[in-house]
């Protein structure tokens, strides 16, 4: 009988580069605090966001996952024939089918790269670069494009006080290949389909072809203080098990790149975590708002720009969101 052939890959592997692109608009908190009967202070000291960047009419998630894989493969200095994955999270493909990252795969010229799309929401980055990893070590790929690209300002409804606010366009990118040392750690991931519903759309597209005079185009919607304290409780302790994985103490990080789901969330964090003032904590979501699976890469982009000093650091990286799921990692930082 004959036996089959098997493929494996280098040991290690790590983030080579890092790229964004951000919605071409700011949209400050008094352009939307009249449908919500609020203020621009309510909304500063419920999720620390000043304003969101959000991307007009002409611009889609496609483009946004596009820009942002583009900077990072510069970056990287690869030749494009060397990235034979692309792997997008989104929750924002206008198309059920095909997926979007098949289109931005072909546009960015890396056909014929492995493309697909997944669904992980605000956890869904992690998600991607937990696959790159495993799929460049197991020798399947020399190197992934991961990309999160959200357009959500799509499914938002102006007078939704419980997310609407919260919400912005954009994309994030890095590329995962192979390395001489650890780059990045092994991934704790997870879900908890019990709070299945606590982010969610208002009806399913079912629902809104069946009766499109009575149910409105579906948005989203969450339950604010459900998943405040799922996220402040549970998530603390995933990034503690993150750490102890991956043999990491505090004090060996240089940054701390959490979702960008809310400033509360992320101060609460620290404080859970007893971070030392050393470490130095990623807050995009002031002027970008919270962009699902893009914040996590569009904070670390930011927060190289402010702090080329932190490339080569250990950065504590973690998202949670709709599902719920979550996904966490620590990583070299590019």
């Amino acid at each position: 009988m004959a036996m089959l052939t098997q493929v494996t890959g280098p040991a290690h592997t790590r983030i080579l580069s890092v790229g964004a692109a951000r919605g071409d608009l700011d949209v400050p908190n008094d352009d939307l605090v009249g449908p919500i009967e609020s203020s621009d202070e309510w909304i500063r000291q419920r999720t620390g966001i000043v304003q969101r960047r959000r991307a007009s009419s002409a611009v889609g998630a496609v483009d946004l996952a596009v820009a942002a894989g583009e900077e990072a493969i510069v970056r990287s200095g690869l030749d494009r024939t060397e990235i034979d994955g692309v792997i997008i999270s989104t929750i924002s493909n206008v198309a059920v089918t095909p997926s979007m990252a098949s289109l931005a795969a072909y546009r960015l010229g890396l056909a014929p790269a492995a493309a697909f799309d997944i669904s992980a929401a605000c956890a869904g980055y992690t998600y991607g670069v937990g696959q790159a990893d495993a799929l460049v070590r197991s020798g399947i790929c020399k190197n992934v494009l991961v990309i999160g690209a959200e357009k959500l300002s799509d499914v938002v409804d102006p007078t939704d006080r419980s997310i609407s606010f919260l919400l912005g366009d954009g994309a994030g990118a890095v590329i995962v290949g192979p390395s001489d040392h650890p780059g990045i750690g092994p991934t704790q991931w997870g879900s908890d389909g019990e709070k299945w519903d606590a982010i969610r759309m208002t009806a399913t597209f079912e629902e809104y072809r069946n009766n499109p005079t009575e149910v409105a185009w579906p948005t989203l919607r969450q339950d604010g203080q459900t998943v405040f304290r799922w996220a402040v409780w549970q998530m603390a302790k995933v990034a503690k098990e993150t750490l102890a994985a991956s043999g990491v103490e505090v004090s060996d990080l240089a940054a701390f790149i959490p979702h960008q789901a809310n400033m509360r969330i992320i101060d609460e964090f620290a404080k859970q975590l007893k971070l030392p003032d050393s470490v130095v904590i990623a807050r995009d979501i002031e002027t970008q708002g919270n962009t699902s699976a893009a914040s996590i890469p569009l904070a670390m982009h930011a927060l190289l720009e402010a702090h080329p000093e932190l490339s080569g650091g250990l950065a504590l990286q973690i998202g949670f969101g709709a599902g719920l799921v979550y996904g966490a990692q620590i990583v070299e930082l590019p």
